[in-house]
């Protein structure tokens, strides 16, 4: 839900609430029983009451740290996986090497002349046609491809060393940094509303703390 626009958040906010809700039934072994013999939800069930930081609890549960992506991308590359990925990307694209570059998994332009070489054995084998996108590529777009990634690179770096991303940091640092810069945009929020209307509260109103308000 904090990743759309506002018009839509509404909805993605009930949606998540509807996944949430679909995972606690799977992983609770009763409601889970209940459901494979009668095909029903038991509604008022603790686990599935709406009182629950659905968000909270998800990222409680897939906790997924820098390492843990590092591990996968060294197991992805060069695998059967990462093969048919490619395949699939330079079919669905006719060629065009921008957009399988930014299709495929854990890829960056390092990996490019390696992909590259994947499709050209592929395209020779007889299990891929040979595009003209890819095959008469100019030299011209493939530094503009280059320039540009490795831009993305060194702004995504600047980023991470902002935010103290260690490789064996988690990222639910970057969650808890997000949160603390929205808690600090709403603390602003509510200091200029004082600012602006806080006279009451001179006059022997009283004055309601943070920790309320929040």
């Amino acid at each position: 839900p904090d990743r759309v626009p506002p018009e839509q958040k509404e909805e993605a906010t009930r949606r998540f609430q509807i996944l949430g809700k679909v995972y606690a039934v799977l992983s609770d072994g009763k409601q889970r029983e209940v459901y494979d013999e009668t095909g029903m939800v038991d509604e008022e069930a603790e686990a599935l009451q709406d009182g629950r930081d659905w968000l909270e609890y998800w990222q409680l549960l897939f906790k997924v740290t820098v390492k843990d992506i590092e591990d996968f991308q060294k197991s992805y590359k060069n695998s059967e996986e990462e093969l048919a990925d490619v395949k699939a990307a330079y079919m669905n694209f006719k060629g065009d090497m921008d957009r399988i570059m930014e299709s495929v998994m854990c890829a960056d332009y390092t990996d490019e002349p390696r992909i590259r070489e994947m499709i050209e054995q592929a395209i020779k084998s007889g299990e891929l046609p040979s595009y003209k996108a890819f095959v008469k590529e100019s030299e011209k777009k493939m530094m503009s491809r280059r320039r540009r990634v490795e831009k993305e690179a060194k702004e995504a770096k600047k980023t991470k060393d902002e935010l103290g991303l260690g490789a064996e940091s988690d990222l639910q640092a970057l969650i808890k940094s997000r949160s603390r810069d929205r808690e600090k945009e709403m603390d602003n929020f509510f200091a200029q509303l004082e600012a602006k209307y806080g006279n009451g509260a001179k006059k022997g109103g009283k004055k309601t703390s943070a920790k309320k308000r929040k």
